[in-house]
């Protein structure tokens, strides 16, 4: 009974291992069509040039990524080539997450356009919060300072725009390629 069991274990587990092999040849194989039409990209300062009219549209990106967040891979940065200007990318559809090794690669990411409106009353909490941290001594000067700095600029845009919030523009990506 025990030798029974025991070959009919074994053929199973030969047969599982046999079925994974490929029995084509290399010829057989062709390359996948890129799943991001590479040619079509635009640079990350059109896209913002265009984001506030077209919130929720598809558009395909290229930019060079400089920050893979280490904790999920569910989100990265991407840069401009030719500016300062960059973006986050959450990681959706076909993308499972960004590995940390594309840091530095140029990529293409298609994915729709999302805004996060930052309210005058979040923006005022925010500074007052600021504010109270940087009066305490073992908070980072530093980085008070830089987000006062970065408050500013927001209402200086809302003023310029006659808006009541701040928009910041981040794209749900659902594919990418990697680009020379």
């Amino acid at each position: 009974m025990k030798c029974s069991v025991l070959i009919i274990v074994f053929t199973v587990m030969l047969s599982g291992c046999t079925s994974c092999g490929s029995s084509g040849s290399p010829d057989d194989f062709v390359e996948r069509e890129p799943a991001v039409d590479v040619e079509s990209a635009i640079t990350i300062s059109q896209l913002m040039d265009m984001a506030s009219d077209n919130v929720g549209e598809e558009v395909i990106i290229e930019g060079v990524i400089t920050h893979v967040c280490r904790h999920s891979g569910k989100r990265c940065f991407i840069n401009d080539t030719s500016t300062d200007t960059s973006i986050r990318v959450e990681a959706k559809g076909n993308i499972g997450g960004f590995y940390s090794e594309l840091k530095g690669n140029k990529v293409v990411i298609k994915g729709s356009i999302n805004e996060n409106r930052l309210s005058e009353e979040y923006i005022d909490e925010w500074e007052q919060k600021t504010l109270e941290e940087q009066q305490q001594a073992e908070v980072d000067q530093n980085q008070c300072s830089a987000e006062l700095a970065n408050i500013e600029q927001m209402r200086n845009w809302m003023a310029a725009n006659d808006k009541n919030f701040y928009s910041v523009f981040f794209i749900e990506g659902v594919d990418y390629e990697i680009v020379e």
